[in-house]
């Protein structure tokens, strides 16, 4: 009002300036005009200083060219830094990899070299002299190893071929198993993805958290901030005491070091969200806000995959493990020297081909238990889906219960926090009148800023529940 005041004089003598002199004209606009305009200065800056704190820090951050970061770029990052997802990539090439050596193992033929030498040498006494012959052939009378036992020695050098016959089927049913491994994995990375979106958005909420807190507390330091000066002046008029006005600034002083935990807080938390992400980075940044909403609800859950491919899984085993009931056919051939008498070496060169069969016969009754042992662990698989599907039926209608009960109590405190708002308007104004008290007005100050902190509390608490119903709802 005061200001208004001398505006309106100064604003006379503005016009009055026209019919003066020309040193008083020059008087004016070099004294009288400045110093209204520094008081409108002041006063607009002063206002300004009532603008939202996450306001401010984000004007300083686009000043001083800090970034803004959302959650997208959080939970990418997370995903792009677990090791786990990495994990499962990697085995999902390995289980391709594995699928392409079975293939070899069942369809492709083997190619071996092979070369054996020995020496089975013996003394001579046909000729009723000892007589050392390195390679032996027809002697009678002798010392060493038996002729018919030894050959009188080694001499191979052969080119080894085995094919596998009519192992389509085994090779199909043998790679099956590897396959579903490798969707197990596929499975996990999504299952890991889907983790690690609910982990980064429950510590990003509550980084959100800590901001709103410390905007709200922000903006009671400022309300407390203009009745500390008006309370100045009317203990220096003496309309109040002093011990009034020391109260105000004990209650400033409270607050401001609630502001500096609560910042201390959001700082830690934010650390804590790059520490999750893998997230180098040590700057104070403002996170963009975010209002999660409920997923529409889902007739298949994506969590239940997990068991139908266990279930696949111990079926392919079984599988496997009934391969070696088949019968068992391949080719052989070999190519080379084999001989055992040095003298008609040049002579031992030749081939050789022909079938190896085999199949099972008796083994104990292995592959009726090995199918029992399948049947029980599906019949189990089964059971923790269904136990699964039933829990979070139950778990999802809690979540939503919970969220429409915050919702009821966030309206009753939004209607309470405008109420106690315009009560401080009126207790302002009694209290420049003398009609009420400093501590009245400082114990609704203390009462707006516990209902602020909880309010706060539910806002988060409601974006956790939608969070948790959204990671479920899946």
């Amino acid at each position: 009002m005061q200001l208004l005041k001398n505006l309106k004089n100064k604003s006379l003598l503005w016009i009055k300036a026209g019919f003066l002199g020309k040193t008083a004209k020059k008087h004016f606009f070099s004294t009288l005009l400045p110093s209204v305009l520094q008081q409108i200065l002041v006063r607009t800056l002063y206002k300004m200083s009532n603008l939202r704190l996450y306001i401010t820090l984000s004007a300083l951050s686009l000043q001083f060219g800090f970034a803004q970061n959302d959650i997208n770029y959080y939970i990418n990052a997370a995903k792009a830094n677990s090791p786990l997802i990495q994990d499962n990539k990697n085995q999902s090439q390995v289980a391709k990899l594995e699928a392409e050596r079975l293939k070899a193992v069942y369809t492709k033929p083997q190619v071996i070299l092979t070369g054996s030498l020995a020496f089975a040498p013996i003394i001579s006494q046909d000729s009723g002299k000892n007589k050392f012959i390195l390679s032996p052939g027809d002697a009678t009378k002798y010392m060493g190893y038996d002729i018919a036992a030894s050959n009188g020695g080694v001499y191979q050098g052969l080119l080894n071929v085995t094919q596998p016959l009519f192992n389509g089927s085994k090779y199909k049913i043998a790679s099956e198993q590897v396959l579903i491994g490798s969707r197990i994995n596929e499975n996990n990375i999504q299952i890991s993805s889907h983790d690690i979106e609910k982990i980064v958005g429950d510590q990003y909420i509550l980084c959100l958290q800590d901001l709103k807190q410390t905007e709200y507390i922000n903006n009671l330091i400022e309300l407390i901030s203009e009745q500390k000066n008006a309370v100045t002046k009317l203990a220096q008029s003496g309309l109040l005491k002093q011990s009034d006005l020391l109260l105000v600034n004990i209650e400033y002083q409270s607050q401001q070091n609630v502001l500096n935990g609560y910042k201390s807080i959001y700082r830690r938390d934010l650390m804590d969200l790059n520490i999750l992400c893998g997230i180098n980075d040590t700057a104070y940044l403002i996170l963009k806000e975010i209002n999660l909403s409920i997923k529409p609800g889902v007739t298949y859950s994506a969590f239940t995959e997990k068991f139908r491919l266990d279930s696949l899984n111990l079926m392919a085993a079984k599988n496997v493990f009934d391969l070696k009931y088949k019968s068992q056919l391949s080719a052989f051939g070999n190519a080379g020297l084999n001989g055992v008498y040095v003298p008609t070496l040049p002579n031992r060169f030749g081939v050789s081909a022909g079938l190896n069969f085999s199949v099972y016969i008796f083994d104990g009754k292995q592959r009726s238990l090995n199918r029992q042992k399948t049947d029980m662990l599906v019949k189990s698989t089964q059971a923790y889906k269904s136990n699964f599907i039933s829990q979070n039926t139950i778990r999802k209608n809690k979540i939503l219960t919970e969220i429409n009960s915050l919702d009821e109590r966030l309206a009753i405190a939004s209607n309470q926090l405008k109420d106690y708002k315009q009560l401080l308007e009126f207790y302002k104004k009694e209290l420049m009148t003398g009609q009420q008290s400093v501590i009245v007005y400082i114990t609704t100050v203390k009462s707006l800023a516990t209902l602020q902190r909880d309010y706060v509390l539910m806002q988060s608490n409601r974006q956790f529940l939608i969070n948790t119903y959204n990671y479920w709802n899946w």
